[in-house]
Order: structure tokens, then sequence, then C-alpha cells
């Protein structure tokens, strides 16, 4: 039998312990929290997921309720089914609370293609305007969905847009260095962009001459941006080389639209990584930019040379067909 004063003192023993485990337990959550750098503010991505899926069901449904416009849908439905699951994993990765009011998903039906196409446009200006502020790697991946919906839309009537202006008056001070090998490398896919235009010019027809020269003149103003932001910042731009290996030789019309389709895929994925490299907004909104007309004149490329997909859902992404 334990006597009270020795249960007294039982008593006092185990409050003590239980005091200096709740004390050491504090410290410990809220260093873990600090170390893991939590945010359970509302994942900004988690919208552009939701419009991503539904865009997808509303091309599948459109395919199967308008025959006329079944091949073209589906193929749509793909690309944004391929935002919607890379969208998805990045925000299961972080896992961020979910809104007491869930966002309201877009419908999963549309009354025709038209409607379907302002939609991916709404998508392609939606991910665009989260490219400045999001971490560097998500900043990788919503631009890539932009560049694949502005991609996409090439499969419709209207056609590749004017040229943006890629810098207008804007300067760079500094770089970190590993933005700075970043753009050095896009510099070098555009040198090569040039030198493969050049190239393929000799084996297109007239019909192919607005592109060759709309594509080249694109490829020299990335270039000029491209050094012009290096030397503001006090590097110096990569020459480029006498001449490039192309992938396969370039005998023939199909052979050089390949050509061109694979430096325009070597482009994008030079300036995707420059948006994985950066925090500086102006070189982000640059790379957005390239990366975007990347993707789409390779559309066109694609299509004259047979390759599939025709559109690559997230340009310059290693986890897509390029």
């Amino acid at each position: 039998m334990t006597s009270r004063s020795a249960r007294s003192a039982l008593n006092r023993r185990a409050l003590l312990r239980m005091a200096a485990l709740t004390a050491l337990a504090i410290p410990t959550a809220s260093g873990l929290a600090a170390c893991t750098g939590y945010d359970d503010a509302p994942d900004p991505l988690r919208p552009l997921w939701l419009r991503a899926s539904a865009d997808a069901e509303a091309a599948k449904a459109l395919a199967t309720a308008s025959p006329e416009s079944a091949e073209l849908a589906h193929e749509l439905a793909a690309i944004r089914s391929a935002h919607a699951e890379a969208l998805r994993a990045e925000v299961e990765r972080l896992n961020r609370p979910v809104p007491e009011q869930a966002d309201t998903a877009p419908s999963s039906t549309v009354s025709d293609i038209a409607e379907l196409w302002a939609r991916i446009t709404e998508a392609q200006e939606e991910a665009l305007r989260l490219v400045e502020d999001v971490p560097r790697h998500r900043a990788g991946l919503v631009g890539a969905v932009s560049a694949g919906c502005a991609a996409a839309r090439q499969l419709g009537e209207g056609g590749l847009e004017p040229e943006p202006d890629l810098l207008g008056g804007a300067t760079i001070q500094s770089l970190d260095d590993d933005t700075v090998g970043a753009l050095q490398s896009a510099l070098t896919a555009e040198h090569a962009a040039i030198w493969v235009y050049n190239l393929a010019q000799a084996f297109l027809g007239s019909g192919f001459a607005n592109g060759v020269s709309r594509g080249e003149r694109a490829h020299i103003d990335r270039r000029d941006a491209c050094q012009r932001v290096l030397s503001e910042a006090g590097h110096t731009p990569r020459p480029a080389e006498p001449a490039y290996v192309p992938p396969e030789e370039v005998t023939d019309e199909t052979s050089a639209a390949r050509a061109v389709a694979t430096a325009e895929s070597d482009a994008a994925t030079a300036w995707h990584g420059v948006l994985e490299r950066t925090d500086d907004k102006t070189v982000r909104t640059l790379a957005a930019k390239c990366l975007t007309g990347a993707a789409t004149r390779g559309v066109h490329w694609r299509l004259e040379a047979g390759l599939q997909p025709t559109v690559p859902p997230l340009p310059g992404r290693k986890d897509t067909a390029s």
C-alpha cells in the first residue's frame, strides 16, 4: 500500500514530467511549422486545376454531341486533361487547405466549339497572370499551361497573333547566377533557331516564305532581347556558333519542317528553364512571351512535318511530349 505522502510525491513527479513534456512539445510543433514553411492560404493553382478539368470534360461532351467537331474536341480534351493532371499533382503536393467557400468550377458543358475556344483563351490569360508571383518551379508550370493553351488555339482559325513587345523600356540591373546560366542557354537556343531557319529556307518552297521570314524575325528579336538583358546586368552574352547540327539531315521540305519544329521545341525548353530559374518579374515576363511564341509557331511546323502530338500540352517541360 502506498502512503499519502508517497502518493503526493508521485503526483508531483508526474505533474513535473507532464509539464516538461508539454514544454518540449510546444516548441517542437512551432519549430516544425517554421522549418516546413507551410502556407495555409488557399492554393492559387486550385482554380486553374478546376478550370482545366472542367474544360476537358466539356470538350469530351462536345465531341459526343457534335460529330462535326469531334476530332478537334478530342484533341482539346487531351490537352486540357494533361493540364488538369499536372496542376492537380502540384496542388495535392502542397496540400493547402481547401477554401471554406470552395471555388466553383466552370460548367462541364459548352454549347459549341466557339464557347470552348473562349474558355481556353480565358485559361491562357488566367495562368499567365500567375507567372510573375508564384515560386520558381510553379512559374514554369503555369507558364507551360498558358503556352499550351495558346498553342491549342492554333488549331482554330485565329492563326498566329502579332509579335509582342518583349522588353519595352525595362532595364535589368543584376541577375542571379542561375538566371544568367538559364538566359545563356536560351540565347544558345535562339542562335540555333536562327541558323535552322536559314538552313530550312533552302529546302522549303515559296509557300513557306512568310512563315520562315516571320519565324526568323521572331528569333532575332528574342536573341537581341536576351543579349540586352545579359549585357545590362554586366554579363557577356554567349556568341553564336558558326553552324549547328540538326537532329537529322535536312534534304527536303518534310525534313526541313521537322528541323524547324525541333528548333522551336528546343527554344521552348530553354525559356521554360528561365522561368524556373529567376524571380525577376521582367525576366519572367520575357520568358513567358518567348515560351508562348515558340509553342505557337511550333504547332504549324509540327503540322507540316506530321509530328505527333501536334500540340505538346505543356510546352518546354520534360514531362510532356515535345
